[in-house]
């Protein structure tokens, strides 16, 4: 077995070789000037250099030389000014979390390794080391010129950057046992040729990121040149800084395996464990309320629910929710709500594009709240843009309904108690809604002229689950023009959502106290840094308006009640348990215009379809 001090040897010779491009890069900078000094002390001594040829050479390499000096200046200008790319993270101070920090020193002592500087949570299934030791990315250096550059002089830890979900999932001797080969790693970062070479490498990715971004013809120019320079730099040392990296990670994780091993080993099944639990807690439940400008408040919290259910529903993970009686890693923080609620917050700026700050149309949500204020809100939404897509299909998408010949009135004890009519929901082109007969007045049968209770004419259509129905069972092409409608639909109010959130991050850039954006944290547009999902297609847009649209039938005509499934986001409860069983009759008359399943469901729920539902 390799010792760690061998990890650390291979990587200090790969550090050596990207130094070497880089003083490669200087002498090429460099060859112009050392030209020109040579031909000009040449004619300065007499021993040679005289003739008209002589000074022509001496011309061009000195105006070559001055050239060469002035991009290498602007290439080392722009490399050190450019501020490395930071991770999006909540700073966790000492005062917030003593034990926490008490526990990674310990670590530390035990490791032989030099602590992490500062500690810091990012809502993701990840741990790592970050070098924040740039001056972008710290507080302004106050005091004299020697005490900065005695500052400067001193080596600084990195930050230890842990996932938000593993603290509240995990136990504190899994998270010490996890974090140990992480820990491990501020050895060979406190190597100088190492850290030397990182900073090399980051400040060319840097440059590169400066030179991506730049606007205007004045400066987009010479950051391009910086660009390719960078990029040539970066090809040139990419493998042997690869290398490098693999090495400290070996090195790092040779040295951890004094520090519970087999533990470790129980922590690593947690990390895909938590990582499940946290995808679909993010895309099933919290994607949905980001959507509606709510952001769940207890993301890290709803972590341990969506796990113990799963542990619950698959014998894999069986047991797992038994360690639940351990202590969790959660208690080493002082205010696990507070820092819970920023870590969410982040993971909706992360994941969804939302402000940095809560305000009227972007406030928090707690999981008590989140059926009645998320998920029937988002039904009932859903439902409206429906109905307003329904409303302004034109006339030709949908056939007029037949004239219907007159027929007795109808026996009500033989009528059925619900009505899946497949009469036309929309008025024909040459009839007005005002015009339309009442329901006892059809066209020819007797006259209602001389009634005295003359009652007036029959609305329109309202908010009905069976006009949906209709629509789409009765002309296949609707369901094509409707899905198109509703894709339009969804964009535009993305795109306004996206103008006003940009307009929001121009008055306030990261007004959040307490968090460490990063650079690029704020995208052009509002929009996310990490999409969860692809956008949707006109189909799946349908398929869940009509799924909402069924929701809220169910719960205005039949007694259901909007819930919350930790694994599955929304869901309907009928009769306190939920029902997912409906979702293969709503894509029956989605995909092929087949009423009859979604009709069966519907009767033996005992949803009225014909009945108008609440809209928001």
């Amino acid at each position: 077995m390799a010792s760690p001090e061998t990890g650390v040897l291979a990587a200090r010779a790969r550090a050596l070789a990207v130094l070497r491009i880089r003083s490669t890069a200087l002498a090429v900078a460099l060859l112009p000037a050392a030209v020109a000094v040579v031909l000009f002390a040449g004619r300065a001594s007499g021993n040679f250099g005289a003739g008209t040829g002589w000074d022509l050479a001496r011309w061009i390499a000195g105006s070559l030389a001055v050239l060469s000096l002035l991009l290498a200046a602007l290439v080392a200008l722009v490399v050190a000014r450019a501020r490395p790319a930071l991770s999006p993270s909540v700073p966790i101070s000492e005062k917030s979390a003593p034990d926490l920090y008490r526990l990674v020193r310990d670590l530390a002592d035990r490791l032989d390794v030099p602590a992490p500087s500062a500690i810091a949570l990012t809502p993701d299934c990840d741990s790592w080391l970050e070098d924040r030791t740039h001056r972008a990315h710290g507080p302004p250096r106050r005091g004299t010129g020697a005490a900065r550059g005695a500052a400067r002089r001193m080596p600084e830890a990195p930050v230890l950057v842990i996932g938000s979900p593993f603290l509240w999932w995990m136990r504190v001797a899994e998270l010490r046992a996890l974090l140990a080969p992480v820990v491990a790693g501020t050895g060979p970062s406190a190597h100088p040729d190492i850290a030397a070479a990182r900073r090399f490498i980051r400040g060319l990715d840097a440059a590169v990121a400066v030179a991506a971004r730049a606007r205007g013809p004045l400066r987009a120019l010479p950051l391009r040149f910086v660009g390719r320079v960078a990029r040539l730099l970066l090809r040139a040392g990419r493998e042997h800084a690869t290398i490098m990296e693999r090495a400290v990670a070996a090195a790092a994780s040779e040295r951890a395996q004094t520090v519970d091993y087999g533990l470790r080993i129980v922590a690593q099944e947690q990390v895909g464990l938590a990582y499940a639990g946290w995808d679909r807690l993010l895309t099933r439940v919290a994607l949905p309320a980001w959507r509606m400008g709510r952001w769940p408040s207890r993301l890290d919290a709803g972590v341990v629910s969506a796990l113990t259910e799963l542990s619950r529903r698959d014998r894999l993970a069986n047991g797992f929710a038994s360690r639940l009686g351990e202590r969790p890693a959660c208690d080493l923080l002082e205010e696990p709500g507070a820092i819970d609620r920023a870590a969410s917050l982040l993971a909706a700026r992360l994941f969804h594009g939302g402000p940095a700050e809560a305000g009227p149309d972007w406030s928090p949500v707690g999981w008590g709240q989140y059926p009645e204020e998320v998920v029937d809100r988002k039904w009932r939404l859903e439902a409206a843009r429906l109905h307003r897509v329904l409303d302004n299909l034109p006339a030709t998408a949908l056939p007029a309904a037949p004239p219907t010949p007159a027929a007795p009135a109808p026996d009500p004890a033989s009528a059925p108690h619900l009505s899946y009519a497949r009469s036309s929901p929309r008025t024909p082109a040459d009839r007005s809604p005002a015009d339309r007969h009442p329901a006892g007045d059809r066209p020819g049968g007797a006259p209602s002229a001389g009634r005295p209770d003359d009652r007036p004419a029959a609305p329109a259509p309202g908010p009905t689950l069976a006009r949906v129905i209709d629509r789409l069972a009765q002309d296949e092409r609707a369901g094509d023009l409707v899905a198109a409608r509703l894709g339009a639909e969804v964009e535009r109010e993305e795109r306004e959502e996206a103008a006003r959130q940009a307009a929001r991050g121009g008055s306030a850039q990261d007004a959040t106290v307490g968090v460490a954006w990063g650079d690029g944290m704020v995208a052009e547009g509002g929009l996310p840094l990490f999409p969860l999902q692809p956008p949707r297609t006109g189909r799946e847009l349908l398929a869940d308006h009509v799924t909402a649209m069924v929701c809220c039938a169910a719960v205005d005509t039949a007694g259901a009640a909007p819930g919350l499934d930790w694994l599955d986001g929304p869901a309907l409860l009928v009769d306190g348990a939920r029902r997912a069983d409906f979702g293969r009759p709503v894509l029956s008359l989605v995909d092929d215009g087949d009423a009859e399943p979604l009709r069966g469901w519907l009767t033996t729920v005992g949803v009225r379809p014909e009945k108008p539902v609440r809209l928001v």
